[in-house]
C-alpha cells in the first residue's frame, strides 16, 4: 500500500490467499465492547457502534499525515487488516478508557477504538481483556434499513459471535471508506458515520454479492472458513 492510509490497492487485506502483506509487521485494531452485566446493548447497536468507530478511527486527524497515530495507522494497513473486539466492564472499562483511543456511543452500546498495536504487543490493560463470550441479543428485529443512508449487510448463512460480527462490520466500514473519494468521505463524516447493519435475505444476498459493491472475505483466523463472503458494503456513493 501507499503512504496514504486510505488508498486500497489490488492485494486485498482481507483475501485468503497469502501476499505481500502478510510479509510486513502485522498490527492489529483493538475495538473493546462495554457490556455490563445488567445492562448489555443490543447485538445491532454494538454492530452498528464498533462499525462507526472504526470510521471514527480512519476519519480522524491524528490518524493521517503526522498526526500522532499516523505511522501505527499506516504500519497497520500495509499488512493484513485485523480487528479484535474484546469486551469490558466496570474497573475494566475504566482502565481501558485510561488508554490513548476514542469511545464512540450508539444508542445504548459504548465501544472504544485504539489507534493499531503490534499482533503481540498488546497493552496490559487490554490484553486482559476476554475475547469469548460476547454474545449479544437483539431484544427485538431491527426496522427495516433507510437505503438512503449506507447499511452493512451480513451474510445471513453465517453464525458468527457479536464479537466477530462487530469486527466483520468494521471491515467492511473500513472499505466502503476506502471506495469514496474525498468528498464522500467528508459528507459521512460532517454528518457522524450514519449507518445500519442488517442481515438480509437469501436471494437479496445473492443479488448484494454480485453487484460490484465491496465484498469482505474473511481470512479465516476465527470462528469461519477462509475465504467466507461476511459483508457487503452498500454506500449510496458506490451504488
Amino acid at each position: 500500500m501507499s503512504n496514504d492510509a486510505t488508498t486500497p490497492v489490488p492485494d486485498s487485506p482481507f483475501r485468503p490467499e497469502p501476499g505481500d502483506r502478510d510479509l510486513a509487521p502485522q498490527f492489529v485494531l483493538p475495538l473493546v465492547v462495554r457490556i455490563e452485566r445488567a445492562a448489555p446493548p443490543p447485538r445491532t447497536d454494538a454492530l452498528e457502534t464498533a462499525a462507526r468507530a472504526v470510521l471514527v478511527m480512519l476519519g480522524d486527524e491524528r490518524s493521517t499525515g503526522d498526526g500522532a497515530w499516523a505511522r501505527a495507522m499506516r504500519d497497520w494497513q500495509d499488512a493484513r487488516i485485523r480487528k479484535v473486539v474484546r469486551r469490558a466492564r466496570g474497573a475494566e472499562w475504566r482502565r481501558a478508557e485510561a488508554l490513548p483511543g476514542i469511545t464512540v456511543t450508539g444508542k445504548t452500546a459504548e465501544v472504544r477504538v485504539f489507534p493499531p498495536v503490534p499482533l503481540d504487543g498488546w497493552p496490559k490493560d487490554l490484553a486482559r481483556l476476554q475475547v469469548s463470550g460476547t454474545d449479544l441479543d437483539d431484544p427485538e428485529p431491527p426496522a427495516d434499513a433507510d437505503r438512503s443512508a449506507p447499511v452493512l449487510w451480513m451474510n445471513p448463512d453465517l453464525d458468527m459471535s457479536a464479537g466477530k460480527a462487530m469486527a466483520q462490520a468494521g471491515h467492511g466500514a473500513q472499505l466502503a471508506w476506502w471506495e469514496l473519494d474525498d468528498a464522500a468521505r467528508t459528507a459521512w463524516r460532517e454528518v457522524g458515520y450514519p449507518l445500519a447493519v442488517r442481515t438480509p435475505g437469501p436471494d437479496h444476498w445473492r443479488t448484494l454479492t454480485t453487484s460490484g459493491l465491496p465484498v469482505v472475505r474473511d481470512a479465516g483466523y476465527t470462528e469461519i472458513a477462509p475465504g467466507s463472503c461476511t459483508v457487503v458494503a452498500d454506500h449510496p456513493a458506490l451504488r
